[in-house]
C-alpha cells in the first residue's frame, strides 16, 4: 500500500481513536461542576474517571483476542456503537450512580477502540514504516486530549449548552467514523475456528474489579487493616490465581501466558503499568488543581494544560518519524522515561500560589516523556510476536497500561481525599476560633466544594488544600515513572522487522 492508501485506510480508524479519547478527556475539567451539581463527593469524582478506565481494563483483552477471531472492522463498529450508546445515556444522569454506570459502558466502547486501533494498523502496516504512523495516532492523541478539556471547559461555561452536552458532542463524530470506516477501511479476513475465553474475561474483570474497588473504598468505608480488606485483597487474588489456571488450560485464551516467556513483553508490559499510572495522574487531577486551587473557569483550566499536551504531540511525532528512519526505538523510552521522572517529581512542588512558568515548564517535561513512551511501548511488543498473536499480544500493553491507570486514579484519588481533609482541617485550626463561624466550605464527607459560595478566608484554606493535595498527588506518582524507567532500560531492542507481521497466506476474505 502506498503511503495515501494508508492515511485513506486510517482515516476513519484515527477518527474512531479521537472519538475514544475525546470520552476520556472532555470530562476531566467539567468534572468539579458535574458533580457538584449531582451531588457527589471526591470518591464519586474519582469513580467517574475510574469506572471507564475499570470497564476499558477488563475488556482491552478480550477485544484483542476477538480480533485474532473476527472481523477488525466490524469489532471496531461494533464498540463505536457501544461508546456512543453509553454516552446518550450517560448526558442524561440524574445522580453521580447513573453516570458511572454509564462510564463503565463507555468504557467498554474506549477500550475496544484503544487496542484495535493498534491492531488495525500493525495489520496493514510493517514495524519499521509502523513508528512513522504511530506518531501520528500519537499526533491524534494529543489532539483529543488538548482539545477535550478545552471543549469540556466551554460546553460546561456555555449557559444554553451545559456540562450534558460534554457526552453528546462526541456522538456525531463516532457516526462519521462509522461511515468512514465502512468506505474506507479493507483487511483480510482469516478464517479460523471461534472460540472465545468468557470464563477467563470474567474471572480477570472480576479480580481487577475488586481490587480497584478495596483501593477507592479503603481508609473511607473501612480501615486499610481490616477484615474488610483481607476478603477483597484475598478474593482478587484468588480470582487472579483461578485465572491463570483457566489460562493455562484453556485452548483460545484471552491473554496467551506463553506470551510472557518473551522477556521484551513481559517488560514492556510492566512499563505500561507503571506508565498508565503517570499518564492518567497528570490528565485526572490538572482539572481540580485549575479549578479548586487557582480559582479558574473550565475553559481556562484546559488551556493551562497545553504545554503537557503539546510536550505529547511533539514527542509522539517527532519519535515515530525518527524510528522509522533508523529502526531504532530504545533510546526514546529510556529518554522518556527520564523526562517523565523528572516532570512529575517537579509537579510534587505545586502549591495554590506556584508560579504558572514553573507549572508550565514541569507540564512539558512530563508531555514530553509521555509521548516517547507510549506508543513505542506498543510497537517493541507488536515486532515480537507471531500474526496469530498481533492482536492479543497489542491488547497485553494497553491492558497493562489502562490498569495502571485505573488503580493509579483510585488510589491517588483516595490520597488525595485524605490529604485535602488534612490540610483544611490545619487551615482552619490556623484560622482560629472563627473559624468554627465559617462552617467547612463543602468538604465535610468528601464534598466538593463551591468556591464562589466561600468567604475569603475559607476561600483561601480550600485552595492551599488543594494546591497541596494536588502536589502530594504528584509527588506520589513519580515513583512509577521512575520504576518505568528502570524496566525499560533491561528491555532488549531488535531491529524493526521490514514486512508487516500480520499478512498471511490464510486470509480467505476481504472485510
Amino acid at each position: 500500500m502506498t503511503h495515501a492508501q494508508i492515511m485513506k485506510a486510517l482515516s476513519g480508524l484515527m477518527l474512531g481513536m479521537f472519538v475514544a479519547i475525546l470520552s476520556s478527556t472532555i470530562v476531566s475539567n467539567a468534572l468539579p461542576q458535574i458533580i457538584s451539581d449531582l451531588g457527589g463527593t471526591q470518591s464519586s469524582y474519582t469513580w467517574v474517571v475510574t469506572a471507564a478506565l475499570l470497564s476499558m481494563t477488563a475488556a482491552t483483552p478480550l477485544w484483542g483476542k476477538l480480533s485474532d477471531l473476527f472481523s477488525k472492522k466490524l469489532l471496531v463498529q461494533a464498540s463505536l456503537i457501544i461508546y456512543v450508546l453509553g454516552s446518550v445515556v450517560a448526558g442524561l444522569a440524574q445522580n453521580t450512580g447513573t453516570l458511572i454506570a454509564c462510564r463503565v459502558v463507555q468504557g467498554i466502547g474506549v477500550g475496544g477502540l484503544s487496542a484495535l486501533a493498534q491492531i488495525v494498523m500493525a495489520a496493514m502496516i510493517s514495524p519499521r514504516e509502523r513508528g512513522r504512523y504511530s506518531g501520528y495516532l500519537g499526533a491524534v492523541f494529543a489532539v483529543a486530549t488538548v482539545g477535550g478539556p478545552l471543549l469540556g471547559g466551554v460546553i460546561t461555561d456555555t449557559e444554553w449548552l451545559g456540562w450534558r452536552w460534554c457526552f453528546y458532542v462526541g456522538v456525531p463524530f463516532a457516526v462519521i467514523a462509522l461511515i468512514v470506516l465502512q468506505k474506507t477501511l479493507r483487511l483480510p479476513v482469516v478464517r479460523r475456528d471461534v472460540k472465545v475465553d468468557w470464563l477467563g474475561a470474567l474471572l480477570i474483570s472480576g479480580a481487577v474489579s475488586l481490587l480497584l474497588i478495596w483501593v477507592t473504598q479503603a481508609g473511607d468505608s473501612y480501615a486499610w487493616i481490616s477484615w474488610t480488606t483481607l476478603a477483597m485483597t484475598g478474593g482478587a487474588v484468588v480470582l487472579g490465581l483461578l485465572f491463570l489456571l483457566v489460562e493455562s488450560r484453556a485452548d483460545d485464551p484471552v491473554i496467551p501466558l506463553r506470551l510472557f516467556r518473551n522477556k521484551t513483553i513481559s517488560l514492556a508490559s510492566a512499563a505500561s503499568l507503571f506508565v498508565g499510572i503517570a499518564m492518567f495522574s497528570g490528565t485526572v487531577f490538572f482539572g481540580q488543581f485549575f479549578q479548586l486551587a487557582r480559582g479558574e473557569s473550565p475553559t481556562m483550566s484546559g488551556i493551562l494544560t497545553i504545554p503537557m499536551i503539546g510536550g505529547l504531540f511533539v514527542s509522539s511525532t517527532v519519535s515515530g518519524q525518527v524510528i522509522t528512519k533508523t529502526g531504532r526505538w530504545k533510546a526514546w523510552l529510556v529518554s522518556g522515561g527520564v523526562l517523565l521522572t523528572a516532570g512529575l517529581g517537579l509537579l510534587g512542588t505545586l502549591r495554590h500560589d506556584t508560579p504558572y512558568w514553573h507549572i508550565a515548564g514541569c507540564m512539558a517535561l512530563t508531555g514530553l516523556g509521555l509521548g516517547m513512551m507510549m506508543q513505542n511501548l506498543v510497537l517493541a511488543t507488536q515486532n515480537q510476536v507471531a500474526p496469530e498473536d498481533l492482536g492479543a499480544a497489542s491488547s497485553v500493553v494497553t491492558f497493562f497500561r489502562s490498569l495502571g491507570g485505573a488503580v493509579g486514579v483510585s488510589a491517588l484519588g483516595a490520597l488525595m481525599a485524605h490529604r485535602v481533609t488534612h490540610y483544611v482541617q490545619e487551615g482552619l485550626a490556623a484560622l482560629g476560633p472563627k473559624a468554627a463561624a465559617l462552617g467547612h466550605g463543602g468538604t465535610a464527607g468528601g464534598g466538593i466544594p463551591d468556591l464562589d459560595a466561600l468567604p475569603a478566608p475559607l476561600r483561601e484554606v480550600i485552595e492551599s488544600a488543594y494546591g497541596h493535595g494536588v502536589g502530594d498527588v504528584f509527588l506520589y506518582a513519580a515513583p512509577s515513572a521512575l520504576l518505568a524507567l528502570l524496566i525499560v532500560v533491561f528491555i532488549k531492542e531488535v531491529a524493526l522487522k521490514p514486512n508487516p507481521s500480520a499478512h498471511t497466506p490464510a486470509a480467505s476474505s476481504q472485510e
